[in-house]
């Protein structure tokens, strides 16, 4: 059952009807309809004050929703190339929501057809990073991989992006958090770290500045100990500014006082991502962090030389490196 609050904000946060209730399949009629009565139940004017014009105005948009749901047709996104048919919605990010589909590929679909030029920065870092890799093929497990684009598309459709799917066996950072709420023993964020620090210091040897470096951004696979920094729509080049911001993102103050991001903008936004995972009492990991997370940027160590410098830590701490294994909670 939801709570009010929970289902405003599933209501509230849909900008049609596939996003509340994915991409239109005649097999899944049943699910959304269930998906309807759960919402309706709690959003519905004879289970709120008569007042509560927040409510009656999510309980008449999702009537509406679910009507235009079940008048639908499936949903297909074509290039010059390809069809993709979407089914069942992966993920919800700032920029853009990630469908699975029929086949072996995920589609991301901007939010919003304002929000177009992002995906058209996140095509073109995919697409340095994928020649940059070419020489450096040790890198290419840390990033996603491009497989097509809508290109461009009319004024007020969407834009998407094609890329190979990380969805069996990959969670988000936000998802580890969440589960260990007491925070991350030291042994096994380090692995996170170092690989974490591999990607973007590729990124960083072409200039290319990721600009989000947040939780939900990073994927884990915990068992084999994968990391993939995804989520590239806000990249730009050093030395510009960044295309936009978002709300839910803690920034460093280069980016508050609007000056143009350098490659220690990722640098402190890593750890700070590092500072919120980690367990209050893996003191010397933190202070690294904090080291890292100096106001001025000029103060910040590069990202090369930290693979170096967070590896020596590492050695101190805890000696020879041995294989940990990792997983989240039964449940989680």
């Amino acid at each position: 059952m939801f709570t009010r609050d929970e289902a405003l904000d599933r209501v509230e946060r849909a900008g049609s009807a596939t996003d509340l209730f994915g991409p239109f399949d005649p097999a899944r009629r049943k699910e959304a309809q269930q998906l309807y009565r759960r919402l309706a139940a709690v959003l519905h004017p004879d289970r709120v004050d008569a007042g509560d014009t927040r409510a009656h105005a999510a309980s008449a948009e999702l009537t509406r929703l679910h009507h235009e749901w079940q008048h639908a047709e499936p949903v297909e996104l074509h290039t010059a190339g390809a069809v993709y048919r979407l089914t069942d919605r992966h993920a919800v990010g700032s920029v853009a929501n990630v469908y699975r589909t029929d086949g072996p590929r995920v589609v991301k679909v901007a939010r919003d057809p304002a929000l177009n030029p992002l995906l058209h920065a996140e095509w073109d870092a995919l697409r340095r990073l994928t020649r940059f890799t070419a020489q450096h093929r040790w890198l290419r497990p840390f990033y996603p991989h491009l497989v097509d684009t809508s290109g461009d598309v009319s004024r007020g459709d969407r834009a998407f992006t094609v890329l190979e799917p990380l969805v069996d066996g990959f969670v988000t950072l936000a998802d580890v958090r969440r589960a260990f709420p007491d925070g991350l023993d030291g042994r096994d964020y380090a692995w996170m770290h170092r690989r974490l620090l591999r990607a973007i210091a590729g990124a960083h040897r072409i200039r290319l500045v990721h600009g989000a470096i947040v939780a939900d951004n990073v994927l884990v696979h915990p068992q084999k100990h994968g990391i993939v920094l995804a989520g590239w729509s806000f990249a730009v080049t050093a030395g510009e500014r960044l295309l936009a911001t978002s709300k839910a993102i803690t920034y460093p103050p280069e980016v508050h006082d609007g000056h143009p991001v350098t490659t220690a903008t990722d640098v402190h936004m890593a750890h700070t991502l590092m500072l919120d995972l980690l367990a209050h009492d893996e003191t010397r990991q933190r202070r690294f962090a904090r080291w890292c997370t100096q106001d001025a940027p000029d103060r910040r160590p590069d990202a090369v030389d930290l693979l170096s410098e967070y590896d020596d830590l590492l050695d101190d701490l805890y000696g020879e490196r041995t294989f940990r294994p990792f997983a989240l909670p039964t449940g989680a």
